[in-house]
């Protein structure tokens, strides 16, 4: 029993050393606003995200006006797939697209550890909203994510991740079965590791 709590109580450090060592990148100084110009407007959010998914829904008409009404109008989005798992300890790994209104496109990886009490498995196609993306190089580093899940077959999600004044917020449309909470970072990056952390 004390060596699982030991096991337990040493990956909360990795993974919490993790978020808060190495960003990938210097903070910038000070943010301004975006203009209009700059950042994309609901109803081509909209668009992109229901010919990312296939076909419009409520929930995720719902889940981009909850985003909207939260952070505002993006600056850029990510549309991609994601697959993982957990018992306890957990990983996920995921590829797509950053689509930037200012830098245009451009391949993204990611990849992250997790810890807590989450079962399961899941594949998801991620629709992820970006704010404060000023240079694209920032989004390369760790991200904190504290994370709630419950898929059963089928679910629509978001939730938002932030480092320094970059803000992400991920949709996830996934089928499979995954339950529980997490603690972990998600690590973005220009090439695919099969290494989480």
């Amino acid at each position: 029993m004390m060596k699982i709590k030991n096991l337990v109580l040493f990956l909360s450090l990795l993974i919490l050393s993790g978020c808060m060592g190495g960003s990938g990148g210097t903070p910038s100084a000070q943010r301004g606003e975006n203009s209009i110009d700059e950042t994309y407007d609901k109803k081509e959010i909209n668009r992109a995200a229901n010919d990312f998914f296939g076909e419009a829904s409520a929930a995720l008409a719902n889940v981009i006006e909850k985003a909207f009404a939260d952070k505002g109008r993006p600056i850029g989005y990510i549309t991609g797939v994601e697959g993982g798992g957990a018992f306890i300890i957990g990983a996920r790994w995921g590829s797509g697209k950053l689509s930037h209104r200012i830098e245009g496109d451009s391949d993204i990886y990611w990849r992250g550890p997790s810890l807590g009490v989450d079962f399961g498995g899941n594949v998801s196609k991620i629709f992820a909203l970006v704010y404060n993306l000023h240079d694209v190089e920032e989004l390369y580093g760790r991200f904190p994510a504290v994370e709630g899940s419950l898929y059963f077959i089928g679910g629509v999600g978001i939730h938002y991740i932030k480092k320094g004044d970059i803000i992400i917020a991920p949709i996830r449309v996934g089928i499979g079965f995954r339950a529980g909470a997490n603690l972990g970072y998600l690590r973005f990056s220009k090439t695919k590791s099969i290494f989480p952390f």
